[in-house]
């Protein structure tokens, strides 16, 4: 069943837009979810932090670079459990990490992402992880616009949860 909190709120924020919009994938769009929206109302953010909590088993949380950082910090200060960034790039000064923080070899790590359209972002991520020696299996998700994300997932031995489905956020 649905967050119908959670989908008020992304709805108050104005998180959801009708027109046509060009994807990052390079699809278009009848319909935008505009992560900034929802990652800066602190309702939104507080909403889902309890729900994202709520389905933490893993003892360390990771954050796709730039989009869901946002959403790693409030999950992991509503869950005490600590965290790390993955950058969708390896930065080209300082230390040239592709994975910003602590993380030790054959920690369980939670992947936390925004949005999933194909799924391609947190696959990335989840394979950054695996190559500096975390275990990832599952990424959690705050919307699936179910355009194949999970497929692509599963493909790559990952299960995608999702707090919304775009199904259940669009249902007018």
């Amino acid at each position: 069943m649905a967050d119908t909190d959670l989908i008020a709120a992304l709805r108050e924020a104005d998180a959801v837009q009708y027109g046509e919009f060009e994807l990052s994938h390079g699809g278009t769009s009848d319909y935008y979810v505009d992560k900034y929206r929802f990652e800066t109302d602190p309702r939104c953010l507080s909403l889902i932090a309890s729900a994202f909590a709520e389905r933490v088993d893993e003892p360390k949380l990771a954050g796709v670079a730039l989009g869901a950082v946002p959403l790693v910090a409030v999950t992991s200060v509503e869950t005490d459990l600590p965290y790390v960034i993955a950058r969708k790039r390896q930065k080209e000064y300082g230390t040239a990490n592709l994975i910003e923080g602590a993380l030790e070899e054959g920690e369980e790590v939670l992947v936390l992402e925004d949005i999933a359209t194909t799924g391609q972002s947190a696959v990335d991520a989840a394979e950054a992880l695996r190559e500096a020696g975390a275990r990832v299996e599952r990424v959690l998700v705050v919307v699936d616009r179910e355009e194949g994300a999970r497929e692509l997932l599963a493909e790559h031995d990952l299960e995608l949860e999702a707090l919304l489905t775009a199904t259940e956020l669009l249902d007018r």
